[in-house]
């Protein structure tokens, strides 16, 4: 069984900054890419950033210089900083991992979603 458990998020005024966090739980072997999607009402859940392993990063173009992600791989969390908010970026946003469990079977799993409101 493995979980994904988020925290952070919540509401803030438009230029202002947020961060969301996600740790991984469970019977977890060893985890390659993690990161973080995003899915706003009326439209389909996009990719936000993504880190692997061994540190590489990708971004939407919408949030490059932004949005910062990091990963512990000790403690299996990813966490994303989010500064210069803006409406748009209102969303459902959903820690996301790409986990290798102890019985040695891959599969991606999802957290539970967490809200990002930006408004003034």
């Amino acid at each position: 069984q493995v979980q994904l458990v988020e925290s952070g998020g919540g509401s803030v005024q438009p230029g202002g900054s947020l961060s969301l966090s996600c740790a991984a739980s469970g019977s977890i072997f060893s985890i390659n890419a993690m990161g973080w999607y995003r899915q706003a009402p009326g439209k389909e859940r996009e990719l936000v950033a993504t880190i692997t392993s061994d540190g590489s990063t990708n971004s939407a173009d919408s949030v490059k210089g932004r949005f910062t992600i990091s990963r512990d791989n000790a403690l299996n969390t990813v966490h994303m900083q989010m500064n210069s908010l803006k409406p748009e970026d209102t969303a459902v946003y959903y820690c996301n991992a790409y986990i290798h469990t102890d019985s040695r079977v891959w599969g991606v799993y999802w957290g539970q979603g967490t809200q990002v409101t930006v408004s003034a």
